[in-house]
């Protein structure tokens, strides 16, 4: 018997990973995201894959068929995409956590770059949760001569150099697969968390930007954006049971009407 409870409890801890697992398998939702420029989800594409946070497709903004933007403001911004969430409440000591993949066509002097801004209930930023621009040496997340993350503020990895190349991806639009001069390449996925201080309203922005001219494109896959665990802005779903979870609490419950029956006797 007690044999038979030990592979029980196995089973158990299998089937409850496994429905952990499947917790994040749905596409992100962004419709109630706000989009000015060029925004969309996708699957799997070229050399952006899935996130670690495992959803069947992240979210993505362009600089290809953008819009006029001044960006954070740094000078030379021309045409980009931001995306902002809906407004969203905050506990104190609740964690903010999403990923991002940085992905940029252009290069030399022509240093497109992307960001992450915490925003307040009146649509102001109040926080810099993360920069990323192309850079022949060095690192490109965090971006050259752009603001710092704020010191709360964790990526994982910390620092990240590009993955040199013409990157293919189909949000760059006519750029996939093409490059103008060192710098051009991908991050790969990063995970930016942040602990608020104080209870509050807020609402999160991606933002990317052409820089200096309006080719060679870049854009910024997200994915996994959650307040204490929560999706932001997605509406939340009551997530099935799956097959194998069902079957191990119907055995579970099966188990205990047979001991109870050798107990009564």
């Amino acid at each position: 018997m007690k044999t038979s409870r030990k592979l029980l409890v196995i089973a158990g801890a299998l089937s409850l990973m496994g429905w952990a697992h499947s917790a994040h398998s749905s596409p992100i939702d962004i419709s109630g995201w706000t989009c000015e420029g060029n925004c969309g989800t996708s699957a799997a594409d070229g050399d952006v894959t899935l996130s670690p946070f495992g959803s069947s497709e992240y979210g993505w903004i362009s600089t290809a068929n953008g819009i006029d933007t001044d960006g954070l403001g740094v000078g030379s911004e021309t045409t980009g995409t931001t995306i902002t969430s809906p407004l969203f409440q905050a506990n104190q000591g609740d964690e903010l956590n999403f990923f991002f993949n940085f992905v940029t066509s252009d290069g030399g002097g022509f240093t497109d770059y992307a960001w992450a801004l915490l925003l307040d209930s009146n649509m102001e930023p109040t926080l810099q949760l993360f920069t990323a621009r192309a850079t022949p040496e060095g690192d490109t997340v965090p971006g050259f001569n752009l603001p710092e993350p704020d010191a709360e503020v964790s990526l994982n990895p910390a620092e990240t150099p590009v993955i040199a190349g013409a990157p293919e991806w189909s949000p760059l639009g006519a750029s996939s697969g093409t490059c103008w001069d060192d710098g051009c390449g991908y991050t790969d996925w990063i995970e930016s968390s942040f602990s608020f201080d104080e209870a509050g309203t807020y609402a999160l922005q991606f933002g990317v930007v052409n820089w200096s001219d309006e080719a060679f494109q870049s854009g910024l896959a997200f994915d996994g954006a959650t307040i204490a665990g929560q999706d932001i802005g997605g509406d939340p779903t009551e997530v099935p049971l799956p097959a194998t979870l069902a079957l191990f609490l119907t055995g579970l419950v099966a188990m205990l009407g047979i001991r109870r029956k050798l107990t009564a006797r």
